[in-house]
């Protein structure tokens, strides 16, 4: 899927269905004489409901569906027959999808299982007829209860990728060269900053057939938490990694230094990020010999809190001990 494709926000208007009245009937037929009230109830509006699809991975198929209106409940008819329900509408949104309310931006749920549904608008209910309402005192009712109104409101469908892994690192750190190595996406690589514009997903398998989805987040620079960069729009996209995998390239001219302000715009974004479990990767270490791979890990020894390690993609160097990590760290 392109770049243009990626759909990860969308805001919409919805409408269930209003309930249908019920009937006042009165009971006609040959030989029976007042018949009494026979009304039927209202049928049900129908209902705006999420569901989960496991098949979707962006919010592209709704980004022009600005109205969603879900069908009217029909009028209750004689002989007690309840009017028809109406039509619910499904919208269908990939997990990890978070529904908001526009107005106040609290969040209403969010859909993180295949087949889940949550109803956003609930459709009116019917009114009941006449025939409810008749006692020994009023046995002729002419007067039944109309349907209740539909439900209006809008909302923002805002989609959090749900990936294993995420990687974490400054622009041109190797993010995309890395995931193009282990995985099959084939995402745009390029000698200039910000390459990556959109998350880009893919799958690594392990071994025993194993397997486990990374995820490429667009580059994050100081400052990103204010909004500087790419980095602010799509630090939502890291909220739902189980593993944080910060890259940080070997000609860096201060690895813990850069890993400390990664960690500090994770911090300022959301605090509850430094809960999740972290590790290092120091790629493009092909350009290091031996002798000044040696020298560097006596210094990050004492220098860094987490596990680090050594790889190089072009060079597919350190990548299987890589996957080791992450499998045990994910297990």
């Amino acid at each position: 899927m392109t770049e243009g494709n990626f759909v990860d926000y969308v805001k919409m208007h919805v409408t269930s269905g209003k309930g249908g009245k019920g009937s006042t009937h009165l009971h006609r037929e040959k030989y029976i004489a007042k018949g009494g009230p026979d009304g039927g109830d209202g049928g049900r509006g129908g209902h705006i409901i999420i569901k989960g699809n496991s098949n979707l991975w962006t919010l592209l198929h709704l980004k022009f569906k600005r109205h969603i209106r879900a069908g009217h409940g029909e009028h209750g008819s004689s002989g007690r027959s309840t009017g028809a329900d109406g039509e619910d509408m499904y919208v269908e949104v990939p997990l990890g999808t978070v529904v908001r309310d526009t107005e106040t931006n609290e969040i209403l749920f969010e859909i993180t299982k295949d087949g889940e549904e949550r109803i956003v608008a609930e459709g009116g209910k019917g009114g009941r007829g006449n025939w409810h309402f008749k006692s020994s005192t009023n046995q002729t009712p002419r007067y039944a209860q109309p349907g209740i109104p539909q439900e209006e409101k809008d909302i923002t469908l805002e989609l959090k990728v749900l990936a294993d892994v995420g990687l974490v690192g400054f622009p041109n750190a190797g993010k995309s060269t890395l995931l193009s190595v282990v995985t099959s996406a084939k995402p745009k690589i390029a000698d200039y900053e910000f390459t990556t514009l959109k998350p880009n997903l893919g799958i690594v398998k392990y071994r025993d057939y194993q397997t486990f989805v990374m995820a490429d987040i667009p580059g994050i620079i100081e400052g990103a938490a204010e909004g500087k960069g790419l980095g602010y729009y799509f630090l939502r996209h890291i909220e739902r990694n189980s593993i944080l995998l910060f890259l940080i390239p070997a000609d860096a001219p201060d690895i813990k230094k850069q890993y400390d302000v990664l960690l500090d715009e994770l911090r300022r974004y959301n605090p509850e990020m430094l809960d999740k479990e972290r590790l290092i990767a120091i790629s493009k270490s092909d350009m290091l010999d031996d002798e000044l791979k040696a020298e560097m890990k006596v210094e990050l020894d004492n220098e860094l809190p987490i596990p680090y390690l050594f790889i190089s993609s072009v060079a597919q160097q350190g990548l299987t001990e890589l996957k080791d990590m992450l499998w045990k760290s994910l297990n």
